[in-house]
């Protein structure tokens, strides 16, 4: 039963990132034909933007090398599909194929931006700069990430005025969206709301923010009810809660977009995305990746087992 809050958004928009962040996490490399067939199905379920894969050398993310053969499969997926690149060779890679959505992976933190990216943090935004430019003026859509926002397993707390300073920095390279990433998932919804207030008095405001929580204590829910509080419409997720992140061991599952989608129904906003259907699909992958899902929709509806 839907059971509006008032303050609320009316609509909100998830930003699915099974295909990439959850699969490159994985053991087993998937088949190519199955990724494009997953990005599909989840179109297919009305999300409206679905990010696909990530122009990295192979050596880093074996799992996502085919990100040349994926792409040009997609032709007449009805959704946005942007890609991750981290760096003008991969921008290049990703312009010749005809992608319109980037998306560029920073971090707050030195010690993560040396073992994702083996640059400090202003090192790494002066490679970003060009790219984005570059993406700009060929007329693409930046999306900016930023990990390690609430917290770091080397640094442990980030203090909320640095988050604010390399957010700010990052926005001010041209990106259109900045996605605030709790990449080990020690996020609590207090923690949220200040930052998210730190970032609007510092001229940040929620309509270019988005969301990416980590469920590892259980609190990706309850964060993202704190951010959607705060005027956030655009969430991260990934169907079936796969995902994690290969360079922060601690990361566990991204919050699941089933999870996600019955508590905005619940709240009565829309995202135009069938529950049905998306659960079915990652039932679908689960089987292709020979465990269950562990999103607690996708076991409730699909009457699976833990």
């Amino acid at each position: 039963m839907a059971v509006p809050e008032a303050g609320l958004p009316t609509h909100v928009r998830i930003h699915e990132v099974g295909p990439r962040d959850g699969l490159q996490n994985e053991k087993t490399v998937v088949p190519v034909e199955v990724k494009a067939e997953f990005i599909r199905r989840l179109a297919a379920a009305g999300l409206s933007t679905v990010e696909t894969t990530s122009f990295v050398h192979p050596k880093w993310v074996p799992q996502l090398a085919d990100a040349e053969q994926l792409v040009p499969m997609l032709d007449g997926v009805e959704a946005r599909l942007p890609v991750l690149v981290p760096n003008r060779r991969g921008l290049e890679r990703a312009l010749a194929l005809g992608v319109r959505e980037i998306a560029v992976f920073g971090s707050v933190t030195e010690s993560f931006a040396k073992a994702n990216l083996n640059r400090t943090v202003d090192e790494s935004l002066e490679m970003f700069a060009p790219v984005v430019a570059e993406a700009k003026e060929a007329g693409l859509r930046v999306r900016g990430y930023l990990s390690m926002c609430f917290g770091d397993p080397w640094e442990g707390a980030v203090p909320i005025a640095r988050t604010v300073d390399v957010s700010r920095r990052l926005l001010g390279l041209g990106c259109d969206e900045l996605s605030l990433g709790d990449t080990i998932g020690v996020a609590t919804p207090g923690h949220v709301t200040a930052l998210l207030a730190a970032l609007g008095e510092a001229g940040v405001g929620a309509e270019r923010l988005a969301v990416h929580f980590h469920d590892t204590y259980g609190q990706a829910l309850a964060n993202t009810l704190a951010a959607l509080r705060h005027g956030v419409t655009t969430v991260d997720a990934s169907a079936g809660g796969l995902g994690g992140c290969p360079y922060a061991k601690s990361a566990t599952g991204n919050l699941a977009t089933e999870d996600l989608v019955w508590m905005l129904d619940g709240l009565g906003i829309t995202t135009g995305v069938d529950l049905g259907r998306l659960t079915a699909t990652s039932v679908w992958m689960a089987g292709h990746l020979g465990r269950p899902s562990p999103s607690r929709t996708v076991r409730a509806l699909s009457h699976q087992e833990p």
